[in-house]
């Protein structure tokens, strides 16, 4: 059996207990906040980002990972391991894909696979924790591999935002439509479709909102019985247990993956925001092989 490594970026909000146990290579992103520089999960934990950002007037500002970054990462383990296997954040939202690609073409490095998994947040995070179960099960990597792209092309994420004063400090929407929903207690829904953040939809009130989630699933997910569900939120963890409870009561799935939204993805989402990750019954992205 070859040893392969797993390399992912933090904008996968895996949980520590997970890297641990499958012993995956967690690049933590760079954040600025205030001018001071923090790296995600590693001295700034999720629950510590969003006290900080709750009284600071710009936006916290994050910092692609460098082909340097990643050159040094593949030079660890070329020599002990039989190939490295990235998985990596969306291309459309982060250069970070771009970094791990000019670094393996810039050491001619055939042990290195590279994918583009279209995804964000939970939904990459699913991909990397399957992946590391698939090969600690002793399957092969062609076939993990395989199964990754196959995931990833039907990776449905759909999420809530629940805080519209990152989005309005950030200039994606204007302080008249920020004020406007704040007022009338209209969520925002958005969904990534192929990689990229677009509008999805609107309800009015938390309660609606986890309704509407849990709509999504029953009318997209492929046998949702038979799938890892993901789950992410932030700050309001309230919320997001009353979410999983009612996934696990409607849909008895195999899993629901839970877990806090870091401070790479957390700076443009923002907190309050609730997300829900499954495979669509069709192929909505398109993951790319390096």
């Amino acid at each position: 059996m070859s040893k392969v490594k797993i390399i992912t970026d933090s904008c996968s909000d895996l949980p520590a207990a997970i890297i641990e146990k499958y012993g995956i290579e967690f690049l933590n992103i760079e954040v600025n906040i205030d001018n001071k520089i923090y790296y995600d999960r590693a001295d700034l934990e999720p629950k510590d980002f969003y006290n900080l950002i709750k009284d600071q007037k710009q936006v916290p500002k994050t910092s692609r990972l460098t082909p340097d970054k990643f050159k040094n990462i593949y030079q660890k383990y070329l020599n002990d391991y039989d190939h490295i296997l990235v998985i990596a954040f969306s291309s459309k939202l982060s250069g970070i894909l771009e970094s791990a690609v000019i670094a393996k073409k810039e050491m001619a490095a055939e042990k290195i696979t590279i994918i583009d998994s279209k995804a964000a947040s939970i939904g990459q995070g699913i991909l990397v924790y399957q992946a590391a179960k698939m090969l600690k099960n002793g399957q092969k990597l062609k076939e993990v591999v395989n199964k990754t792209m196959a995931d990833a092309a039907k990776m449905e994420h759909i999420f809530a935002v629940g805080d519209l004063e990152m989005l309005k400090r950030g200039g994606r929407i204007s302080k008249a439509k920020a004020l406007m929903a704040n007022v009338l207690n209209i969520k925002p829904i958005l969904h990534i479709l192929d990689g990229e953040i677009l509008p999805h939809d609107k309800v009015r009130g938390k309660k609606r909102m986890i309704s509407y989630l849990l709509k999504e699933i029953k009318t997209k997910a492929d046998q949702p019985e038979n799938q890892v569900i993901g789950l992410a939120y932030s700050e309001d963890q309230e919320a997001a247990l009353k979410l999983k409870k009612e996934i696990e009561k409607e849909f008895e799935p195999k899993e629901v993956f839970l877990t806090e939204i870091g401070a790479a993805v957390g700076s443009h989402a923002g907190p309050g925001t609730l997300a829900i990750v499954f495979k669509n019954s069709k192929e909505i992205a398109k993951p790319k092989l390096y």
